[in-house]
């Protein structure tokens, strides 16, 4: 299943190859995650590691592959 994840702030894309392959793009003072994750166990991964960075979550969006971002 593919999700969008926003943050607060503006994350560099450098930081792509950190979650997984998923796609980074800052917007606004946002920056969304976006791509397919494997299962729950993968999501709350990369939860975690916003988490870890100390970046404010703003919404997990579960989205159908071609509605994606």
């Amino acid at each position: 299943m593919d999700y969008e994840i926003r943050i607060e702030g503006n994350l560099d894309p450098r930081w792509e190859s950190w979650f997984d392959g998923m796609t980074l793009s800052a917007q606004a003072g946002e920056t969304l995650i976006s791509g397919p994750v494997s299962d729950q166990a993968a999501l709350h991964g990369l939860l975690a590691r916003l988490r870890d960075l100390g970046l404010p979550l703003l919404s997990v969006t579960r989205v159908a592959p071609e509605q994606s971002a």
